[in-house]
């Protein structure tokens, strides 16, 4: 794909693919100029040094899982490519921010009313609970999922719903309090 001419942004996700694409092999197809960045959903932290050294500042570090996200930017990261920030953008950019900037607890700050998020977002498969989350926020009219995926299971709404009040989105879009399940 790279050969083709457009950025390439690789995806380690071993937990989907059951193939890790190791610090080594990255760096091997660092060295390709159409090769610009790594989406890490290993959830191994110590990647972005190990990476970072072979690598130096030649590729985009992004991680994949929403709920390390700030400790791989404290690390060396460059960003996240995030689940949470479909429904939670601002905060998700500001915390992005406060981590590249070092600003520990800044980062914590704003990190701690998503940690809800974070987490229930993967009470079913991507991006079945995201989408009914954005539904329930206002954030989208509907929260069908192509097929063969299907709404999320009426038994995960009240999870998902407390982690959207936890963060704190029902207050700022003005979108109605949950309903008791």
């Amino acid at each position: 794909m790279a050969d083709m001419g457009l950025p390439v942004v690789m995806y380690n996700i071993p937990g989907r693919t059951k193939v890790d694409l190791t610090p080594k092999s990255t760096a091997i197809c660092a060295d390709h100029p159409c090769i610009i960045g790594l989406k890490d959903a290993t959830g191994d932290l110590d990647r972005v040094k190990q990476i970072r050294s072979l690598v130096g500042e030649k590729l985009l570090l992004y991680s994949g899982n929403d709920d390390t996200s700030d400790n791989f930017v404290m690390r060396g990261g460059d960003g996240c490519i995030s689940v949470t920030a479909n429904v939670a953008p601002e905060a998700m950019h500001d915390m992005m921010v406060a981590a590249l900037e070092g600003d520990a607890e800044l980062v914590k700050r704003i990190n701690e009313p998503l940690l809800g998020l974070h987490n229930n977002l993967f009470l079913e498969s991507n991006p079945i609970p995201v989408k009914w989350a954005a539904w329930r926020a206002g954030l989208i009219d509907s929260p069908y999922c192509r097929p063969p995926l299907d709404e999320l299971d009426p038994t995960f709404h009240r999870d998902v719903e407390r982690a959207l009040e936890a963060a704190g989105l029902f207050d700022e879009l003005k979108v109605p309090q949950p309903v008791n399940i």
